[in-house]
């Protein structure tokens, strides 16, 4: 008896190799045309990033070129972006002008008692609009906000009439209390933002493990917006940093800080010593950069907290 051989068995899909898999030419064409696009993309890229930096880096290297510069060739023409000759009077004459470390104190100890204040006021005001909810909370936000609309200047005639009558003109609490007012609308809307951020899952459940509303703020809430905190702290730190006018019209030369301080010193009706004005303006800004960029990432995530929530 004869035996019919049998058909192979059509094999599983899952045994079947996989056929290769078929690009259409629209795609391909995309394709190529995008990896071909790709490094004209990055050097224009390049390009504009080294434009702009270059934009924003030029007056620093100019203040940096001018302190360098002695002084009977600061005004050679045609200007000369690289000096020829280099010397370093500019910046041995500060350490010689002790008024100048008066200058320095008041600074410091004006901006960052304006820095602590502001940071302490404006975390429990942002706290309250994020957290709380109560009658006028969103029209007293608001009003918080419109005070921004004010011109400074147009408010520097009100606060001096406020100070000479309470006999705060010529001390640090006029400069502090003046630099405060206008840093603590941006610090209360940013901390805002960001306590917006925080679950209010977190707060309910320190209050059921028996937390007042005090330790929860202390022991769970500040401690998660310390970014936030840093940015407001350094935002109104270079508010009382860089402040000019009001330092100027509000404190006496005993307690003026250094933009005022370093205009009285280097300018003058006949003649302006620019590169030791340089010279002090670039060693004044060391530290505000310094500053920025060791706290760069807190400042980051503290500005940019709330900007998609809240």
């Amino acid at each position: 008896m004869t035996s019919t051989a049998l058909p192979p068995a059509p094999s599983s899909p899952e045994t079947m190799p996989a056929a290769p898999a078929k690009v259409s030419r629209p795609r391909r064409r995309a394709a190529s045309a995008l990896r071909s696009e790709r490094p004209s993309v990055r050097l224009s890229a390049w390009i504009a990033v080294i434009v702009c930096g270059g934009f924003a880096l030029l007056p620093v290297y100019w203040l940096l070129a001018t302190s360098l510069t002695p002084r009977d060739q600061v005004f050679s023409y045609p200007p000369k972006l690289i000096p020829t000759e280099i010397t370093l009077d500019a910046y041995t004459s500060l350490f010689a002008n002790p008024q100048l470390f008066t200058y320095l104190q008041n600074s410091i100890i004006v901006s960052v008692v304006t820095a602590v204040l502001s940071v302490f006021v404006s975390a429990y005001m942002g706290y309250s609009f994020s957290k709380f909810r109560y009658r006028g909370r969103r029209q007293l936000m608001y009003f918080v906000l419109a005070s921004q609309m004010f011109p400074q200047a147009l408010l520097l005639v009100t606060l001096y009439s406020v100070f000479s009558a309470y006999g705060l003109l010529n001390t640090y609490t006029a400069l502090v209390l003046s630099f405060t007012t206008f840093t603590l609308p941006l610090c209360v809307w940013m901390l805002k933002g960001f306590f917006d951020t925080i679950p209010d899952e977190l707060i309910e459940a320190a209050r059921v493990d028996g937390a007042s509303r005090l330790r929860t703020i202390h022991s769970i809430v500040l401690p998660l917006a310390a970014p936030g905190l840093v940015a407001a702290g350094l935002f109104a730190f270079v508010r009382g940093w860089n402040d000019f006018i009001f330092a100027l019209t509000l404190a006496g030369p005993d307690k003026q800080t250094l933009p005022p301080g370093l205009v009285n010193t280097y300018v003058g009706e006949a003649a302006t010593a620019w590169p030791e004005l340089m010279a002090a303006s670039l060693v004044v800004s060391l530290p505000v950069a310094i500053a920025f960029m060791l706290l760069q990432r807190y400042l980051v995530s503290g500005m940019t907290a709330g900007a998609v929530k809240g």
